[in-house]
């Protein structure tokens, strides 16, 4: 078996967890990013910040430039860094780092750097549970499937928003507070929610009627868009394992293990 070049090692480590050495990267990848966040959020406090703000200045550079570090190492290991710039970790990766950088000329920019939260969703790799990304794969197929049926229902929901809305405008008018249709629409999507501000309130006994009408249709509105989810969710195959290994292509995870070829973009792995 060839050796395995350097740029290969690192990007095993970095973006695949796969390995002793990827898991414990990730594992300190993620303190350091929760500790990262709570160092922004506790200089947002004006008390703590007038008292420690040397100590905050001086963790928030440390943090940026390993982040910075781990940023250039992944565009290094890449096979297509270009495209690894362009998806969504990539993006959040230089979202991580930029904001420390942009408060040398922009005062206040630093506290964009809880954007780093976002990439605390690589946590699903860190402890290697493979269980949840793959239950994370048929939850998307599900929705993907459900895109049509729910963008239906909600079509007839906002028919009967605008007709209910007219209605009501006509029925309580101004003197009740709904002085618009727009106003009237804007009560009758809060009623229906079962949100129920109390802002606007009809006070006509028909008025009353149809609200009542619109709450009791609320909860059962609610209740059709996780039915539609369900049954997909029922239909969707679950047989098929996925772990954290990751296309250098399209930098896509949750392949199996013995995939020859990335379900997204095709391209074939080698077999190293």
């Amino acid at each position: 078996m060839a050796r395995i070049s350097l740029r290969r090692k690192i990007y095993r480590v970095v973006f695949e967890a796969e390995t002793p050495a990827g898991k414990v990267f990730d594992v300190v990848l993620l303190f350091l990013i929760l500790a990262s966040v709570l160092t922004v959020t506790l200089e947002s406090v004006t008390e703590l910040r007038r008292l420690y703000l040397p100590y905050f200045i001086a963790l928030e550079w440390g943090f940026t430039i390993i982040f910075t570090i781990e940023y250039l190492l992944r565009i290094y290991s890449s096979p297509h860094p270009f495209k690894y710039m362009a998806s969504f970790f990539g993006i959040v990766d230089l979202l991580a780092i930029i904001p420390t950088y942009l408060s040398l000329f922009i005062l206040g920019a630093q506290y964009f750097l809880v954007i780093r939260v976002l990439r605390l969703l690589r946590i699903a790799r860190i402890f290697k549970l493979t269980h949840f990304i793959n239950q994370g794969q048929i939850l998307t197929t599900a929705l993907r499937a459900s895109v049509t049926k729910i963008a239906v229902f909600l079509g007839a929901v906002l028919t009967i928003i605008v007709v209910v809305g007219s209605l009501m405008y006509i029925i309580e008018g101004a003197a009740s507070g709904f002085t618009s249709i727009p106003k009237s629409i804007y009560w009758t999507i809060v009623t229906l929610t079962t949100v129920g501000y109390g802002d606007i309130a009809p006070v006509t006994p028909l008025g009353q009627v149809l609200a009542s009408f619109i709450m009791i249709m609320g909860y059962g509105i609610i209740a059709v868009p996780t039915g539609i989810v369900s049954v997909e969710l029922a239909k969707t195959d679950k047989s098929s394992f996925a772990n954290t290994r990751v296309c250098p292509n399209c930098h896509e995870e949750g392949h199996p293990a013995d995939a020859n070829f990335c379900y997204n973009c095709g391209y074939r792995f080698l077999n190293e």
